[in-house]
């Protein structure tokens, strides 16, 4: 079968990338396109991958302001034709499903519906941007709206990765979709038998995330935070820290699991998509107190992986920390609703998914 992947971006890493590396490994024959690729900021391996990327690609600044160039990835896109594979498997949360696919069959593995384009006003409160900037912007995000529909109705099959995305699919694209949680290498994360008091955050530091609710919280209550992450955000979050809050900036994978399995508790201060890291830490036997919105409703269960904060406000967060006690969570209770998003169970449904599609 000849098949293709579409990505939107490869400048960055993340969950949509920890997706798109499993799938390169399900078909490594397989090429990647996608608009543009930073070859010496992204992990070496992907270089021996088939990578092809648009004209986009040689646009000045991209690489590290690839924002600045939104209304050019429909068009980019929009010009790719693909008809000449079979299956087009695309892994979006940008643009890249308006790939023109012909005769192939195309489904889409949707990490969210363009969130700058469906929740603009949210988008642009928290990017704080300018009543100028928002005014010109307005025009321009009809458009984009308009076209983004358009590019869904010719997918043939939505997959969601949560059923907040489910949702949203089924608001913005008027499409139905089938929920396959994205793969987490639980396999590399294990309980141990004592833990530190500090909690804990893994985290890109961007304004959406909503790390600044933590870092207030964790202010008013004292408790010692740890924050692994780097990201746009960190010179703010930095400066409203008291001096219990500790960033740590990226930490190596490998110091990754005793990280998770040495925390009193994980914490998800914003609302995700999906949200790899809370299953991490469920799979290193750490409970988890997460805002109770969007992926979260999938990962964690109240009560006996962790618990929800209702409000998204320092005041509800750090109430429930306050009122939580982490001892009474069963580590291998964590641990086995973990297992429910290994890779193993990513890769047998994307399968079935595919032999159902054909």
């Amino acid at each position: 079968m000849r098949l293709a992947l579409v990505h939107d971006w490869l400048n960055q890493i993340g969950g949509a990338e920890d997706v798109l590396q499993t799938l390169v490994r399900m078909f490594p024959e397989s090429p990647i396109y996608t608009s543009m690729y930073w070859r010496e900021g992204m992990p070496t391996h992907y270089r021996s991958w088939r990578v092809r990327t648009t004209w986009m690609d040689r646009l000045p600044g991209i690489y590290q302001h690839h924002q600045a160039y939104l209304p050019f990835y429909p068009m980019a896109f929009g010009q790719l034709n693909l008809g000449e594979y079979e299956l087009i498997l695309s892994n979006k949360s940008g643009f890249c499903h308006g790939i023109r696919s012909g005769d192939a069959t195309h489904i889409c593995y949707c990490l969210a519906p363009t969130r700058y384009v469906w929740d603009f006003e949210a988008y642009a409160a928290r990017e704080a941007l300018s009543p100028a900037l928002k005014l010109a912007l307005r025009p321009v995000i009809r458009i984009l709206r308009r076209w983004d529909y358009r590019a869904a109705q010719r997918v043939d099959a939505f997959i969601a990765i949560s059923r907040d995305i489910q949702d949203r699919i089924r608001r913005y694209y008027h499409r139905e979709s089938t929920v396959i949680h994205p793969p987490v290498d639980v396999a590399q994360f294990r309980p141990e038998p004592t833990h530190d008091t500090y909690y804990l955050i893994v985290s890109r530091l961007i304004p959406y995330r909503r790390i600044d609710l933590a870092v207030q919280a964790f202010n008013r209550l004292g408790l010692p935070l740890l924050i692994a992450g780097g990201g746009r955000d960190r010179a703010r979050l930095e400066a409203m820290a008291s001096s219990n809050v500790k960033f740590l900036g990226r930490v190596p994978d490998d110091d990754l699991p005793a990280l998770f399995a040495r925390c009193r508790a994980y914490v998800l201060p914003g609302q995700e998509d999906f949200g790899i890291s809370p299953v991490q830490a469920q799979a290193a036997g750490r409970p988890v107190v997460a805002f109770g919105a969007g992926g979260a409703l999938d990962t964690v269960v109240a009560g006996q992986t962790g618990i929800y904060f209702r409000e998204p406000s320092a005041e509800s967060l750090a109430e429930a920390i306050d009122n939580f006690d982490a001892e009474a969570i069963d580590p291998e209770a964590c641990r086995a609703n973990a297992e429910r998003f290994a890779v193993s169970v990513f890769e047998d449904r994307i399968r079935s998914k595919i032999i159902a599609a054909r």
